[in-house]
């Protein structure tokens, strides 16, 4: 099957033209090193031809993991005889900084008898500040098709498609021998006057994002708006989510009253009451603060600042040994470890590299979400401010998040100040991308795709979890006695081990189960408080755990708990994928696991002071 290669420098909107070229929705956003990885797919105009697209690279000499991850691939490319055509794309916004990469993509091509398409994107940009530049005269002076797109609104793309049936229905003849021998010193000088002679002419562009960077890097205000920013953030994840959440909630309980009582055999009425509806509808209560969190970090990712802001904690995450690209990857992380630890691959630096994969499962991720949430609103009433943009709440969540980032730059800062091994550091080197309207409907999709993710991914688990809790705590007092069913006599065998939290068997249970995956805490929870409450109707369980007795000492050691506790099946196999060493994933899931118990044991007595 023939092959089509598609490769840009990064942010430079690859993946959106892989998505309008072929009909997927690869994840997209406004910041370097969003694709760590190669992606492939069918043409939707020529179904028998895939396209696939490639890290974002500077230059083919590469510097960090994604930008090796290109080069690689395109070095085996350019030997496959199946690969007949490379669409080279560059941003006319950064003329020059596309045109090195791309000169050095013709010479390969020219040099394995590949078709070479260059593919201008962003022309809706210039178009919008009435800005021209020179296509026909940049095409004659490299000896290659030049063709004017604007991925975000698919303008250009039928030309784009009619090239590619060109280039697959006519050989590769040599059309620029010469470059074929030219090296690289070369080709970058050549890249500076050519963005010169035939680029946009005028600043327009450069002043107006030197004006917002004025304010976002302002060297006062800009680290104000940071955390203004961030705790909005944070806030959002209750007041935007709250509507939604309710709704859940009211269906889940009606849908409850209906079909329980319609069920004629008291076990299935029971299983259908305690492990369904009371703990995977525990569960689902929580999704829209999954779409929330994700569709909030997005448009910090898609506007362009997800790149100041790494600019803004670089400082600050030198004293832990990290640098500001480590950013990217955290904030990253709070969504979910894995894609956190994939766009570590854009750090430069080996040391800093690993750094930041110990610091990742230490942010608080998606995954903790619903045990956050539960226990701030178990404790914490839920009163707001101005219209519900400052509330204690999202003041709680600020804090617990805040708590786990620190934890990680702690773990960092410790581990740089008692390693022996030295690296040659390169400096800090980021792009910062030009500001943009986010993209409305890829952003809204990916936040229903990954919300959708969480539940097939985490739901599988828990139905089983649930399953087999529901059978160990109904049987054999048929729900007449939790403590009493085979689930409380094996819970009072490691009650002892969170008795020190404050915390009775049902609790270390959850724990136990949460190990599996952190949102099963709350499966099992429900499911267990349902068991107990069968006589009543199905209540919020945050409630069920206020009911419990549950002190405001032992949920703060819980959620100290599973701040620092690593309880994440998945993220320990990437990590060892990644890193190279299993031991390293293994020691962390020991250390983090001891370090949780010790600090909720100290947090548990010193609140109880209080």
């Amino acid at each position: 099957m023939k092959k089509i290669i598609l490769i840009g420098s990064p942010n430079s909107g690859k993946s959106l033209l892989f998505n309008r070229l072929t009909g997927m929705h690869q994840r997209v956003a406004n910041y370097p090193g969003i694709t760590v990885d190669v992606a492939s797919g069918r043409l939707a105009s020529i179904p028998e031809v895939i396209l696939v697209d490639f890290p974002g690279s500077y230059s083919l000499h590469a510097i960090s993991g994604e930008e090796q991850v290109a080069v690689n691939f395109f070095s085996q490319a350019l030997e496959d005889p199946d690969v007949v055509q490379v669409l080279c794309l560059i941003d006319v916004t950064r003329l020059e900084k596309s045109l090195y990469f791309t000169l050095q993509v013709i010479r390969e091509c020219e040099r394995h008898g590949k078709h070479a398409v260059v593919v201008a994107n962003m022309m809706d940009v210039l178009e919008r500040h009435k800005i021209s530049m020179d296509l026909a005269g940049l095409s004659e002076e490299i000896q290659a098709p030049v063709l004017p797109v604007s991925a975000r609104s698919g303008k250009g793309l039928d030309a784009v498609q009619e090239q590619i049936e060109q280039g697959l229905a006519n050989s590769k003849e040599g059309v620029n021998p010469t470059i074929a021998e030219v090296p690289d010193a070369v080709l970058r000088g050549t890249a500076h006057k050519l963005a010169h002679k035939y680029g946009p002419k005028g600043d327009l562009l450069i002043k107006s994002q030197a004006r917002l960077d004025s304010f976002f890097l302002h060297t006062a205000l800009g680290g104000l708006v940071f955390f203004a920013i961030m705790y909005m953030m944070f806030q959002s994840i209750f007041t935007w989510a709250a509507p939604a959440m309710d709704a859940i909630e009211a269906l889940i309980a009606d849908i409850a009253a209906v079909v329980v009582p319609l069920i004629p055999n008291q076990i299935a009425r029971d299983f259908v009451s305690d492990a369904l509806f009371g703990g995977i509808g525990a569960f689902l209560v929580f999704v829209p603060q999954i779409f929330v969190l994700t569709f909030v970090i997005g448009i910090l990712e898609d506007s362009g600042y997800m790149a100041r802001a790494a600019l803004i904690c670089h400082k600050p995450l030198r004293l832990f040994g990290l640098t500001g690209k480590s950013f990217i990857p955290m904030l990253s992380g709070v969504a979910c470890a894995i894609p956190g630890i994939y766009a570590a691959r854009s750090i430069d630096s080996p040391k800093k590299r690993l750094l930041t994969y110990i610091a990742i499962p230490l942010m608080p991720c998606s995954a903790r979400l619903p045990v956050y949430t539960l226990l701030i609103a178990a404790f914490i009433p839920s009163t707001t401010l101005f219209g519900g943009l400052v509330g204690a709440q999202g003041a709680a969540m600020f804090g617990v998040y805040f708590f786990g980032m620190m934890c990680g730059l702690i773990a960092t800062s410790v581990l740089t100040r008692a390693s022996k091994d030295h690296y040659e550091d390169l400096p800090f080197v980021l792009e910062m991308p030009p500001y943009r309207l986010p993209a409305w409907q890829p952003l809204i999709r990916n936040s229903w795709n990954r919300s959708k993710h969480f539940v097939t991914k985490a739901g599988k688990i828990i139905f089983t979890v649930t399953v087999v809790i529901w059978f160990l705590g109904y049987f054999p007092t048929m729900g007449d006695d939790l403590g009493g069913s085979w689930l409380g006599q094996m819970g009072h065998v490691v009650e002892p081990i969170f008795t020190p939290l404050g915390l009775d068997w049902r609790y270390g249970v959850a724990i136990m189960t949460s190990f599996l995956a952190r949102e099963v805490f709350v499966g099992t929870l429900g499911t267990m408080f349902g068991i107990e409450g069968s006589d009543e109707n199905v209540l919020p369980l945050a409630e069920q755990i206020q009911a419990s007795g549950l002190s405001v000492a032992s949920g703060v050691s819980l959620l100290v708990f599973f701040a620092i506790a690593l309880m994440c099946v998945s993220t320990m196999a990437i990590l060892s994928k990644e890193s190279g060493s299993r031991t390293l994933a293994l020691k962390m899931f020991a250390v983090y696991g001891t370090a949780a118990y010790l600090m909720a044991i100290a947090a548990y007595n010193l609140v109880s002071l209080f």
